[in-house]
């Protein structure tokens, strides 16, 4: 085998190393390595030998039996040392803390993704009725208050190169179509604040604004409120804490 057949090999295997990871880390839970082949379609035998690479060096864990597989302490690891090290979220926690204060709403920083939009930092309300929520989580842009504010800081054209046109409904009331997406995205810009009407999970509101630090914008903070618990008072006073951090946000990330 020559160097560059050997060179593809091994670019080859990192390639499924890290869509088997993906794997792992969207689909939560123990899969039998059937589930796994039948998810990523590499060959079993090599598929086989992967995991057991993987499972040795903490990346990947087995059940009890060692038949089925899930994502191991070592992607937990290094997920810890990207948000600890990122300059964003260690600027932004003294405006989320703020946030957190002036709403008693939980609170979320998040990064978009591809078409996604990745939570970075959260900060939970002390009320018993309130979204369940964790660092890491990953919910698709055009169904997200957040997402929305950070598409927005696009033009339509890019907008339409990113999103196909019938976009997949998390809720009933999810935005399914491109064009009344992006009609929404005006209306995003024009005021400044974006807002998911129970889209992403039924019972819930969301209120976000984009991060100016950068243009477009990658990360955005948003405040998440029960239907049960807001009222148009409530509403208005949320919408105004976000306006409130979203400058205060802009001087702490200035130079970054």
């Amino acid at each position: 085998m020559s160097a560059a057949e050997t060179g593809g090999a091994q670019v080859k295997s990192a390639v499924r190393t890290v869509e088997l990871l993906e794997f792992f880390a969207g689909s939560p839970g123990m899969h039998t390595l059937a589930a796994v082949q039948e998810a990523v379609r590499y060959p079993k035998s090599s598929l086989y030998m992967l995991l057991r690479t993987l499972v040795e060096l903490g990346w990947v864990e087995t059940d009890a039996t060692g038949t089925r597989y899930g994502i191991g302490v070592r992607a937990l690891l290094v997920g810890t040392s990207y948000v600890e090290g990122d300059e964003v979220v260690a600027a932004a926690r003294p405006a989320l803390d703020r946030l957190s204060g002036d709403t008693a709403e939980t609170v979320h920083l998040a990064r978009l993704d591809g078409t996604d939009v990745v939570h970075l930092a959260t900060r939970r309300s002390p009320h018993h009725l309130r979204p369940a929520t964790r660092v890491g989580r990953r919910v698709p842009a055009h169904a997200t208050a957040l997402g929305k504010a950070l598409l927005a800081t696009y033009d339509d054209e890019r907008v339409r190169r990113m999103l196909p046109r019938t976009l997949p409904a998390l809720t009933e009331r999810t935005i399914t179509d491109r064009e009344e997406l992006i009609a929404e995205l005006g209306a995003v810009r024009a005021r400044g604040w974006a807002a998911d009407r129970e889209e992403s999970t039924v019972g819930l509101r969301c209120f976000a604004v984009a991060l100016p630090y950068r243009v477009p914008a990658r990360d955005a903070v948003s405040c998440s409120v029960p239907a049960a618990r807001l009222t148009p008072a409530h509403e208005q006073a949320v919408r105004d804490a976000l306006l409130d951090a979203r400058e205060r946000l802009a001087l702490a990330t200035r130079r970054l």
